[in-house]
């Protein structure tokens, strides 16, 4: 690892260690939101830029150093912004941290992972780089995958840089709305967990499924060119 990106490697874990060691998380709970809402509420209606300006740039690090915290961020986008604005800022930021983890993670792992494993990857890359925009919707949209860890597995792959932005992109579309639309309605919500409901959660799986089926079908047309 040369010096580049060993001094990248060692500001990223200066950042995430001082995160800890100030316990900056102790900020990013329904509790704190709830009762900070008021004062946050009046600084954006005298310097409306500069809180979107800082709301965003908080939320673009928070992704993508892999910090906990996004869902109540997103709530707070709601709160502040409202449903629709506070849509719009939470998806580009999580959509640029997120791309920013990725590029720090291919550029400074892949190459390690690669030299080890890079003969098992070669058929999990061959897919993504034929069809990875449809998988990569498929993981966006169905919250089973914890957001992160996409983010930082995806750039251990060959996915193309552009193919991962649009995925990200329009696949955190439906779930940044509806933490946003809780957000708004903040004082009506008494725990993380019931923002998603069971039904919410099927109708992502369905978003999932329907991602999926382009992919599905490529695979399926030359065995059945095959056979016929």
């Amino acid at each position: 690892m040369n010096r580049k990106k060993l001094l990248i490697f060692a500001l990223v874990a200066a950042l995430v260690f001082l995160f800890f060691w100030f316990d900056l998380q102790r900020f990013l709970t329904l509790e704190a939101l709830k009762g900070n809402r008021q004062a946050l509420a009046e600084f954006h209606a005298g310097h409306g830029f500069l809180m979107v300006a800082g709301f965003m740039a908080f939320y673009i690090v928070q992704t993508a150093l892999s910090l906990p915290g996004a869902a109540i961020l997103s709530l707070a986008a709601g709160a502040i912004f409202g449903a629709a604005m506070g849509t719009l800022y939470a998806v580009i930021a999580a959509t640029i941290g997120a791309t920013l983890a990725f590029l720090v993670t291919r550029y400074l792992l892949r190459d390690m992972v690669m030299a080890k494993f890079g003969p098992k990857l070669e058929g999990l890359n061959r897919e993504l780089e034929q069809r990875g925009l449809n998988y990569l919707l498929f993981l966006r949209l169905v919250p089973l995958f914890p957001f992160f860890l996409i983010n930082l597995a995806a750039g251990l792959t060959r996915l193309p840089l552009r193919t991962f932005f649009i995925g990200t992109l329009v696949g955190i579309i439906p779930g940044g709305f509806v933490y946003c639309n809780a957000g708004a309605s903040l004082a009506t919500i008494t725990s993380l967990r019931g923002i998603a409901s069971p039904r919410v959660l099927g109708s992502f799986a369905l978003l999932g499924f329907f991602a999926l089926v382009p992919a599905i079908y490529s695979r399926m047309k030359p065995r059945k060119e095959s056979e016929s």
